[in-house]
């Protein structure tokens, strides 16, 4: 394989798919980027075997061919090197031959046979979307997975495909994160599929702009589709809960809240948190929502003015629990929804997303 590429445009796609590269695997390979070349184009894949990412960039291809190349070292490499054409000489061994300028560098590298393939979607389902509006969906939720890797089936995220509407979900059993969105598709495409949260935090850095994406899934694996790159992703097997059954049905009191307002007050009085265990009381009183954090080492209150004019109402919520959704939407005003101290509280604000929160006995 014998190409000419650019500095910047091979940097810009090695970035992407570098992610996901291994360095504590007892494959050698996985610490590679495939390096294939054909036509008029460069494709760099990467895969750690449950996520591959593949990017490519447009290069002045000689002799087609492919090797695998240390990816760490190859990004290295073209950083540093001077000047914007670099040209790279593949043998028959898998030794590179790298010039740009004065400089060069001779890296070996392993045979492409060695590297996993890719799976193929020829009878997936397929589905369309833009790249904002997931990207928005992910960030909206994806903090609410659990990390208790034994309940494997909740640490990823829900994406449920059906009544022509696509369901973001995520849970760990004590706060659920819901954004929908209308999506057209085929109604023989319905389904349910859960993708590992760290698929997730792949796309929510990879996503940019509003162009179209383009969802593939099959029974065990699902691919993304855009700005000519390629994010293939194994899924969680097994049934994802009810998720609908622990919203609840009506709450009796509806406030409105603004979302900066409290979010600075929750950072403020959390800088007594000690723990985990630490809750926060919200007390809704006349006018105004009174929060106090009280733990060994001190306590901390805040005020946060309002409108409302119910029954005076006090819960106890986890602090970090409450900034979640808050950090990540951005509406200027939320509605806090609820019912009393041990019922499980909802926030809505003007996009359609719903947050399921449940409160801490206070003691």
């Amino acid at each position: 394989m014998k190409l000419k590429v650019s500095k910047e445009k091979m940097l810009e796609s090695l970035q992407k798919v570098q992610a996901v590269v291994s360095t504590r695997s007892t494959l050698p390979i996985l610490s590679n980027v495939l390096i294939r070349g054909e036509k008029d184009r460069l494709w760099l894949t990467t895969t750690d075997l449950d996520v591959s990412v593949c990017a490519s960039v447009e290069a002045q291809i000689s002799r087609a061919g492919a090797t695998t190349l240390p990816a760490r070292r190859l990004f290295n490499i073209f950083r540093e090197l001077a000047g914007n054409d670099i040209e790279i000489d593949v043998d028959d061994k898998n030794v590179a031959s790298i010039r740009a300028g004065s400089s060069f560098f001779k890296i070996v590298g392993l045979a492409e046979d060695d590297f996993p393939p890719l799976p193929k979607f020829e009878a997936a389902k397929t589905y369309s979307l833009k790249q904002d509006v997931f990207r928005d969906m992910l960030h909206a939720t994806k903090y609410a997975v659990s990390r208790d890797e034994s309940r494997y089936v909740l640490n990823g995220v829900l994406l449920s495909f059906k009544g022509e509407k696509l369901a973001v979900v995520a849970t760990d059993g004590r706060r659920m994160a819901l954004y929908e969105q209308e999506v057209e598709f085929p109604k023989g495409a319905e389904g349910d599929m859960i993708l590992p949260y760290k698929t997730v935090e792949e796309l929510a850095a990879t996503l940019h702009g509003e162009g179209p994406l383009r969802i593939k899934a099959t029974q065990n694996q699902i691919a993304f589709e855009f700005d000519e790159l390629l994010i293939v992703s194994k899924l969680i097997d097994g049934t994802y809960p009810n998720f609908r059954q622990v919203i609840p049905a009506q709450s009796e009191e509806h406030i409105a809240l603004d979302r900066e307002a409290l979010l600075n007050a929750l950072r403020l009085v959390s800088l007594v948190v000690t723990d985990e265990t630490t809750s926060a009381k919200l007390t809704f009183g006349k006018n105004k929502l009174d929060i106090s954090i009280t733990t060994e080492v001190g306590e901390a209150s805040e005020t946060v003015p309002m409108k409302y004019a119910g029954k005076t109402i006090s819960a106890a919520f986890n602090p970090d629990f409450l900034m979640d959704p808050l950090r990540n939407l951005t509406a200027d005003e939320i509605m806090f929804e609820l019912t009393d101290d041990l019922s499980p509280s909802v926030i809505k604000c003007n996009v359609p997303f719903l947050y399921v929160l449940m409160p801490m006995r206070i003691s």
